[in-house]
């Protein structure tokens, strides 16, 4: 593809906010989610193209709306009008261009989020334009993708067994319960698990940074038994990189994170080190595709595996799709467990699962669309 053919001119940015009831809610080690929030941008070019993209937004309660008025605010002066030469030219300089101002609001992860969605928005307007589909973008020489490894997340502490065998009757074959809630709950959960899935169903833990340093070791060698695939964030993300790698070493269970990361430097950091041996950067959180296929390339060449988190609506979740199928090797994508409308009605067609796997095509771009009809008895007025 030429330069040319690259070159884009944003006419506008339009902001969409939803929000569906959580049934159930979605707990965590710090909290719970009562609903479910969604947001997402359309991108449209001064040739009429459209791209669509998703924004994080499931924290604090009123953070959706929030991150909404500044993508209103902040977006379209920066990114309308001037000519990018790609998406990740565009990326690149809102990330400087905000950078400042990220320091003085102290909201540089709000601020990178909504840069995030555009980028992905982007994307998906590229490959609309050109019959191409984001991952067939992403990488060229990729004559077709295998096919997405998926996992059930978001199995929540209250009867986790129940959702998983529903879940594998969809078709799921591996599975991530929430831990943190107590040693004898967890183990419970744990045991009643492995008793639906099987023994050799992959199943992971997600503690969502509950314990300090010496809980975790401790958390880690009492879950051992179960024969867990990964142990996520049972720390602060923030831990230093010497304390995962005493965690690491003093457990035995693999370490996964990258989340709640922002930023090359940092997730570079972690590739490089011991601790983390899956890494997980979201990217409707920071990096959209621009950051985060580095990323994904960066775990490949350590021999470490990349796994794209993602807990949303259905934009954000196919993009991740195309992430992994762009970047490869060994891993999952994370698909929330619990209902939501959102996922569904926000990205349409809705994705087929095949024996714990999806397979992507060669529809343009994302190659999905939000119902915007159906979707706006859940949208919020601005």
């Amino acid at each position: 593809m030429t330069a040319a053919a690259t070159d884009l001119r944003l006419e506008r940015i339009e902001v969409f906010v939803f929000r569906a009831p959580a049934d159930p809610p979605v707990q965590t080690s710090f909290g719970i989610m009562r609903d479910r929030p969604a947001l997402l941008l359309r991108a449209i070019a001064d040739d009429g193209a459209e791209g669509w993209g998703e924004v994080w937004c499931n924290f604090p309660t009123v953070g959706a709306e929030h991150r909404a008025r500044m993508a209103l605010t902040y977006l379209p002066p920066l990114a309308c009008g001037p000519q990018w030469a790609s998406p990740q030219v565009c990326f690149e300089a809102l990330t400087e261009k905000l950078a400042v101002l990220a320091i003085q609001c102290g909201e540089p992860g709000p601020l990178a989020q909504i840069v995030a969605g555009l980028d992905i928005a982007l994307w998906d307007l590229l490959g609309r334009r050109h019959g191409l589909p984001v991952w067939k973008l992403l990488a060229p020489d990729l004559a077709a993708p295998a096919p997405v490894p998926l996992y059930a997340s978001g199995l929540n502490p209250t009867a986790p067994e129940k959702l998983a065998a529903a879940k594998r009757a969809e078709g799921y074959r591996a599975f991530k319960l929430k831990v943190g809630f107590g040693a004898e709950r967890d183990e419970a959960n744990l045991a009643a698990l492995r008793e639906v899935i099987g023994p050799a169903a992959p199943l992971m833990v997600d503690a969502n940074q509950a314990w300090d340093l010496d809980e975790a070791i401790a958390a880690g060698r009492r879950m051992a038994r179960h024969d867990l695939g990964w142990l996520e964030e049972p720390v602060r993300a923030d831990t230093p990189l010497a304390d995962w790698a005493r965690l690491a070493r003093e457990q035995p269970l693999p370490l996964a994170g990258g989340e709640n990361l922002a930023g090359l430097a940092a997730f570079d950091a972690h590739i490089g080190a011991e601790g983390l041996s899956i890494i997980q950067p979201d990217l409707g959180k920071w990096g959209g595709f621009s950051g985060c296929l580095a990323v994904g390339r960066r775990t490949l060449a350590q021999g470490k595996r990349f796994c794209p988190h993602w807990l949303g609506a259905g934009i954000g979740l196919t993009a991740s799709f195309h992430l992994k199928a762009a970047v490869g090797g060994p891993g999952y994508v994370e698909v929330d467990a619990n209902s939501n409308p959102l996922r569904d009605l926000l990205a349409t067609p809705v994705f087929a699962l095949e024996e714990g796997a999806v397979h992507l095509g060669m529809k343009p771009g994302l190659g999905v669309q939000p119902d915007l009809g159906a979707a706006q008895a859940f949208r919020i007025p601005l």
